[in-house]
């Protein structure tokens, strides 16, 4: 294709004069690499990125994911797709223990032979502007300005790059695919196609459609003289004037447990997809990005304060030095790293797909670390904390379509492992199909199913309610029923729990992790029971069962004991603290209505210390939130945020941070820790577990004066509140379901009957600015 306009051509940039299609594409993508170049909601750096873990930045659209380095000699773009899983579909004969939970897997990667010497670049710029969930390279060399946009875009389901320059015919280089599994590449009319099956049967395929403005494609030789993994198969693109890439991949897994989780291969949904895309202009492909993206994206706004222009004008992992090298006060930093999770969970969890695991979906190894899996005994959870408060309620439907589609399969299981029971549960590492392993978690599907619980407590949908979440919560009390133990003293207490992950204890009755977390579970069903005016019977029997729980005890040094029997060491800075579950997520254990419990809850979170792993700072922020005290909270946070550089597991309380690409280190790369610490930001400034919406609950001294926009609260409110001086001056309450509403700043109060669709904006004294 030299000189003259290939129909692939034609097409990808449809409805635009041949003459101004070079102009135009470069006009365009320099507007894309220059919008917000403060980079007040974007990552950047000034240098590409050499390492996967700690430096490459992410793209996705939910079942398709992929890390961009920037290279400008060499660029990778490493891929997945996140039902691509090695492991059981099926439960064995054997026993349980037997089964191979297999891991989620690596798909492959692009590289693109640039040729652009690093030592004679200048003016780079890699970027990450979350806003739009665009990712950019911007970088001059031998008087060219070279330009790379690239986009997951989910409504086409295709990841997107776009190089362009300021000159034309800039472009000559090579491009090819791997495949981490060694499957079968083909190069054909300029697409590259990577099709194999895994040994559990679950078939995959790649394709990779390459498209040229001006010059010429032809197909390559291997070049051994390459310094990257190569493919057999390579496409040289010659004096190009722009070259796109079309990516998308899939497999035939499918969400079904009586299908055994098999579908229909995937290569016809692929070619639909990439031949749709490839028809497309850029232009229009990134536009129905954005406006995808950011129907979810801006429906939350955080705003804690400004920087000076010096400080804006740093690079992200020069600013995270100075914020944990110099204790520097970066108020938009902090910010970012709120909406950075937010982006986060959009870009790797969206319906349709599956929920979002250990890593989201961004994964590099076919070995990864807990195998990129579903860790129920609080991984999993942590993902989606932040989906309900920070409006992203349609991000949580992967889980609950999870949970359901591992009912049946974890039923069997729990049989072989419990007997005779009603119900399931899981153990702690879980695959896509429900295969089970490691460690029996007994409260693990009560835990799940809170969730879809807290879909309703926000949102009020009592179809929802009704169709999906309330059979699943009966049958989780089910098994909780069969299990009970009940003692001569009327007590109910679990037999066998283990409180997540003391490993040396041997499982006992009464553990406060699950006596609380079945606690919640009673609650949940009794309160969904009475919003659905049903199942009286059930419901008072569960009441009455909640009612006969052992409860949670305070131990001899004033704590909140973790076990029964008085154990608890003053000196254990163990990563879980399992035991405040009560405190948060759940809300047995409040300040307003059971003190000295919050006050133990407080005894043991000093002991624990504040340093751990990434995840677990995470959780102590949401703890702290809790408890009102925004300093620590804060003080919390900023131990997150600490750059760090370990990729090595390590356990103990050093090693959790930040890397310079802001993913969560716990080490290594967690996704939790992430969305936890967006949760964190949520709980400080508005909480609504109490029955009443609590403004500025937790609000840390840093953060004097901001503005937080589309918080939600449980009711089907959403809340803006701007503050000054730690105080809200302006508050404006969203009802979306009519449902009476109680606001509380302090000792001040606002209490009103609402109707579906109203807005409420009250002053700094909570009065209705709008009313009598």
């Amino acid at each position: 294709m030299k000189g003259n306009q290939a129909m692939s051509q034609k097409t990808l940039l449809k409805g635009m004069c041949v003459g101004m299609v070079m102009v135009s594409i470069a006009a365009f993508a320099s507007a894309a690499m220059e919008k917000d170049t403060s980079g007040k909601l974007s990552l950047w750096y000034d240098q590409p990125a050499n390492a996967w873990m700690t430096e490459a930045l992410p793209i996705g659209n939910g079942p398709l994911g992929a890390m961009l380095f920037g290279g400008t000699d060499i660029e990778r773009i490493q891929f997945n797709e996140i039902s691509l899983w090695s492991g059981d579909r099926m439960p064995r004969k054997e026993d349980i223990e037997e089964y191979r939970m297999g891991a989620h897997q690596a798909f492959g990667d692009i590289f693109i032979h640039l040729g652009h010497a690093p030592e004679k670049v200048t003016d780079y710029r890699r970027e990450l502007d979350i806003e739009r969930a665009v990712h950019s390279v911007t970088y001059k060399y031998n008087g060219v300005r070279y330009e790379q946009t690239a986009f997951a875009n989910h409504p086409a389901n295709v990841i997107v790059v776009h190089l362009t320059a300021d000159k034309p015919a800039s472009y000559t280089g090579r491009i090819w695919l791997t495949d981490m599994h060694q499957g079968n590449i083909k190069l054909k009319d300029n697409r590259f196609t990577s099709v194999g099956k895994l040994d559990n049967d679950f078939e995959y395929e790649a394709q990779l459609q390459v498209l040229n403005q001006g010059g010429e494609l032809k197909r390559a030789k291997p070049e051994n003289s390459l310094r990257m993994p190569m493919s057999p198969l390579g496409l040289n693109f010659k004096k190009c004037d722009s070259v796109t890439f079309v990516l998308s991949a899939g497999t035939n897994f499918k969400q079904d447990f009586s299908r055994k989780w098999l579908g229909t291969h995937p290569h016809d949904a692929v070619t639909k997809w990439v031949d749709s895309a490839s028809k497309r202009s850029v232009r229009e492909l990134l536009g129905e990005h954005v406006a995808d993206y950011q129907s979810l994206f801006s429906r939350f706004s955080l705003d804690l304060g400004t920087v000076s222009p010096e400080m804006q004008a740093k690079s992200t992992k020069q600013r995270l030095a100075d914020y944990t090298n110099n204790n520097a006060n970066d108020p938009s930093l902090e910010a970012l790293f709120c909406q950075f999770g937010r982006y986060l969970l959009i870009s790797c969890s969206r319906p349709g797909s599956l929920s979002a695991n250990l890593q989201g979906v961004w994964n590099n190894s076919n070995q990864p670390a807990w195998a990129c899996d579903y860790h129920s005994n609080i991984n999993l959870e942590m993902n989606y904390w932040p989906a309900e408060p920070a409006n992203l309620a349609e991000c949580h439907i992967p889980f609950f379509d999870y949970i359901d589609s591992i009912r049946q399969v974890s039923a069997l299981n729990t049989r072989k492992h419990y007997g005779d029971v009603r119900g399931w549960t899981i153990q702690t590492m879980n695959n896509s199909c429900g295969i089970t392993f490691w460690k029996w978690n007994p409260p693990g599907s009560a835990w799940y199913v809170q969730h879809m619980w807290e879909h309703f407590a926000f949102g009020r949908d009592l179809d929802y309610l009704r169709k999906k979440t309330y059979p699943i919560l009966k049958e989780t009390c089910h098994f909780w029923e069969d299990r009970l133990k009940r003692r001569t003293d009327g007590t109910l207490v679990t037999p066998d729990g283990w409180s997540p992950e003391q490993y040396k204890y041997k499982p006992e009755e009464g553990v406060t992790y699950d006596q609380e977390i079945i606690y919640d579970l009673f609650t949940n069903t009794i309160e969904a029971a009475d919003a659905l005016g049903i199942d009286k019977e059930f419901r008072d029997r569960i009441a009455g069962m909640r009612d006969d729980l052992l409860k949670p005890a305070i131990g001899s040094w004033g704590q909140l004991k973790e076990w029964e029997i008085e154990r608890d060491d003053p000196k254990d800075k163990h990563r879980h603290v399992s035991h405040l579950f009560a405190l948060y997520p759940g809300r047995q254990i409040s300040m307003a209505q059971t003190p000295k419990l919050a006050e133990a809850a407080r005894v043991s979170l000093n002991a624990r210390g504040d340093k751990s792993t990434g995840w677990s700072r995470a959780w102590k922020i949401n703890f702290w939130a809790r408890l009102a005290d925004g300093d620590r909270a804060h003080k919390i946070l900023r131990g997150l945020m600490t750059l760090v550089a370990e990729t090595k597991t390590i356990y103990g309380k050093s090693g959790g941070g930040v890397y310079s690409n802001m993913f969560c280190s716990h080490p290594p790369y967690q996704i939790d820790g992430n969305l936890g610490a967006t949760a964190g930001y949520c709980e400080m400034l508005v909480q609504s577990h109490a029955g009443r919406i609590q403004l500025l609950p937790a609000l840390p001294s840093a953060w004097t004066t901001g503005s937080v926009k589309g918080l939600c609260a449980r009711g089907g409110f959403e809340v803006d509140v701007t503050w000054k001086d730690g105080k809200p001056t302006v508050v404006v309450i969203r009802s979306k379901s009519g449902q009476p509403c109680w606001v509380t700043f302090g000792e001040k109060n606002w209490k009103s009957e609402t109707k579906a669709g109203a807005t409420y904006r009250l002053d700094h004294n909570l009065h209705d600015i709008d009313g009598d």
